[in-house]
């Protein structure tokens, strides 16, 4: 792995490896995270020992497989306890999960990407999950086009100009004018469908969370397989998120 431009390769590479283990829920053993990653074994080694020593990661001695530690945890929660809407979030996903029996979502904007914070799983045996944690490009998610409608237009024609459109699946929005049109329908009938656009047989309804100010802070969503959320079951998950997310701004703004 070659030393990034302005950053610390040491540092560079255990960050590598952090997000490698993230990834991985079952853990990896060393000679796999080290072709993961790019580095010898004895590279690898000598940062898990340095971050081990810190309680980052940690290795399982039976199956001896490396793992996330505590302090990588405890990290990740003062990222969440910034965003002080989270925990009372929890009560309205868990309704928007019980209303729609898919999972449920909560997740922001942030460079470009929409990242999901917490969510409640679907009790179905098959569901449908994107793990707290990952990002997915704006206008391939449900939450990130349910936030983006609430822009001004310069500010969306300003995001558009710089977005790089990538054709995820066959769904996907490819071209600014397709983006335009799917915002015009979002702000009409007040909620976000992504229609397998970033995942083939997944479809989200998503609708964005008001501040006090009115500003966009976040957004609900309700994932489910495709197969399950067909176009009648959009329609009514988009009036349970939009019902749910609208009393969420107004807990948020002090007017329920």
């Amino acid at each position: 792995m070659e030393k990034p431009a302005g950053g610390v390769q040491s540092v560079e590479r255990a960050l590598s490896l952090l997000e490698h283990l993230a990834a991985q829920d079952e853990g990896m053993r060393l000679s796999d995270l080290a072709h993961a990653a790019g580095l010898t074994v004895s590279t690898t080694h000598r940062l898990l020992t340095t971050l081990e020593q810190r309680g980052f990661v940690h290795a399982d001695a039976g199956s001896r497989r490396w793992h996330v530690g505590r302090s990588a945890f405890a990290v990740g929660a003062a990222f969440i306890r910034q965003r002080n809407f989270v925990a009372p979030a929890l009560p309205y996903l868990r309704r928007l999960r019980d209303a729609t029996r898919e999972t449920a979502n909560l997740g922001i904007i942030e460079d470009g990407e929409v990242i999901t914070l917490t969510q409640v799983e679907s009790r179905e045996i098959t569901r449908a999950i994107s793990p707290p944690g990952g990002r997915v490009p704006v206008l391939y998610s449900g939450m990130g086009k349910a936030i983006l409608a609430t822009w001004d237009d310069r500010a969306i024609e300003a995001f558009l100009g710089t977005y790089h459109f990538q054709r995820k699946t066959p769904h996907s929005l490819t071209a600014p004018a397709a983006a335009r049109r799917e915002i015009a329908l979002i702000r009409e009938r007040g909620y976000a469908v992504d229609d397998e656009e970033f995942v083939l047989g997944l479809r989200c309804v998503a609708a964005v969370v008001l501040g006090p100010q009115g500003e966009a802070t976040c957004a609900l969503s309700v994932s489910g397989l495709a197969v399950r959320m067909t176009p009648s079951r959009v329609a009514e998950a988009g009036r349970a998120v939009l019902g749910l997310a609208g009393e969420f701004s107004g807990w948020l703004s002090g007017r329920p």
